[in-house]
């Protein structure tokens, strides 16, 4: 298995492990995944009520851009990132996209992009 081929696999594997982590079930709510394999794209968002309150965000956007993971956005706990790095991951091959580019370079051994 080529690396970018390995790296949709982990981003997918993390997507799903965190479906109904975030957000207590409800009624007229829902945790999609959406998966662009062709333009890599990776995303875990809810959709709907809770109670009168609207409910719609993302929790989790991944980016597969060449052979690197662009971490857009992460509201898990742990992070992302760490759970990457468990599954093999080098922090080399991940980019923390959520900060600015300046201060990309300031975290040590993860990639700049």
């Amino acid at each position: 298995m080529d690396k970018v081929t390995h790296y949709q696999s982990l981003i997918k594997e993390i997507l799903h492990r965190h479906i109904g982590n975030d957000f207590p079930p409800k009624e007229e709510y829902d945790e999609q995944v959406i998966i662009d394999d062709k333009h890599g794209h990776y995303i875990l968002m809810g959709v709907g009520w809770d109670g009168y309150k609207r409910v719609h965000g993302i929790s989790i956007h991944l980016d597969l851009k060449g052979d690197k993971i662009w971490i857009q956005t992460d509201w898990t706990e742990p992070g992302v990132a760490k759970e990457l790095q468990e599954l093999g991951v080098p922090k080399s091959d991940i980019v923390l996209a959520f900060h600015a580019p300046y201060r990309r370079k300031l975290i040590e051994d993860y990639a700049v992009g």
